[in-house]
């Protein structure tokens, strides 16, 4: 599969762009593991153009995390186009455009799966972003705003009329927000249509690269992103059998990239969505203390000594 001249490789499985859990760190363990691609956090494009720190912050990028995209959302063609173009210059290898957040901060105004109930300005939008910059730009949507709207076979036309490089389709519609199950079929005939001649990425209730490869095989998409289900589990992408200790190491390294990168009380809280989602510690009988303990620590040495005390006690 190749996205302008950007080579995945066969059946390629990526990580999907995720606010507060794809930032820099996650990637790049991500990426070690076998993800054929990695998006940072995606990044509002009105706060890019206003220079605000924090947002500009997300587009630092490091070369052995390549190919890496930059996903970004807003409602305002002008900022789109704005912000499309100082992403250019943070050298990412593609631009992702964000018109499938179903968070009421975000659509509610508009923006990312809000885009759904107007799509002359999505439209408007994913052109003029594609007319201002080189690199390779790229959407990512759902099926439709709710299951009376479900457009994404004819939109996904559109959207391959104004110049887009790929389609990474989420199997909900916006009012399914992440409840209920994704669908796939309507992802199918997507790919199915022959005037469709871009890549299909499917996304949505992908729990691990055996249910990847029934992707690729049920439904013929050119790549699968996988979302939620890399929570605390970077090594999702990787063919090999990890061994328990392999794996709380590498939630270990996780902490001590995030802490080298920020400080250690913000590299402690940026580490706890992964520490709470792994399904390491899922099951284990009379842990809720321990796990409350966990996500207590406010020290490296503490939260090391409590997840070694839980490698010896209950793994």
């Amino acid at each position: 599969m190749k996205i302008g001249e950007i080579d995945l490789g066969e059946r390629p499985v990526m990580l999907a762009p995720m606010e507060d859990v794809t930032d820099i760190g996650f990637r790049m363990l991500c990426k070690r593991f076998g993800a054929a691609m990695v998006y940072t956090e995606f990044v509002s494009a009105e706060a890019l153009v206003r220079d605000v720190k924090t947002t500009v912050s997300k587009l630092s990028i490091r070369d052995e995390e390549r190919p890496v995209g930059i996903q970004i959302y807003g409602r305002d063609t002008e900022a789109m186009v704005e912000a499309a173009k100082i992403v250019e210059q943070a050298g990412p290898d593609l631009i992702d455009l964000n018109f499938g957040c179903p968070v009421k901060k975000v659509a509610g105004k508009g923006a990312g799966a809000g885009m759904l109930q107007n799509i002359p300005k999505m439209l408007e939008i994913t052109r003029g972003v594609v007319q201002a910059v080189k690199l390779p730009v790229t959407v990512k949507t759902r099926l439709g705003w709710n299951h009376e709207q479900l457009i994404i076979t004819e939109l996904a036309e559109q959207l391959q009329d104004c110049g887009i490089k790929a389609l990474t389709i989420h199997g909900r519609t916006r009012s399914q927000m992440y409840t209920g199950q994704a669908d796939w079929t309507l992802i199918g005939e997507v790919k199915r249509n022959p005037r469709i001649h871009i890549p299909i990425i499917g996304n949505g209730d992908i729990h691990s690269l055996e249910e990847a490869d029934r992707a690729f095989d049920t439904y013929g998409v050119d790549g699968v992103m996988i979302g939620r289900a890399t929570f605390g589990c970077p090594w999702i992408f990787s063919r090999q059998e990890l061994s328990t200790r392999q794996k709380l190491d590498t939630l270990l390294e996780l902490l001590s990239i995030n802490v080298e990168r920020i400080d250690e009380k913000r590299g402690i809280l940026h580490t706890r969505r992964h520490l709470a989602a792994t399904p390491l510690f899922k099951g284990i009988p009379n842990f809720r203390q321990t796990r409350i303990a966990m996500l207590r620590a406010e020290t490296v040495e503490e939260l090391t000594d409590i997840i070694r005390n839980v490698e010896s006690n209950y793994l």
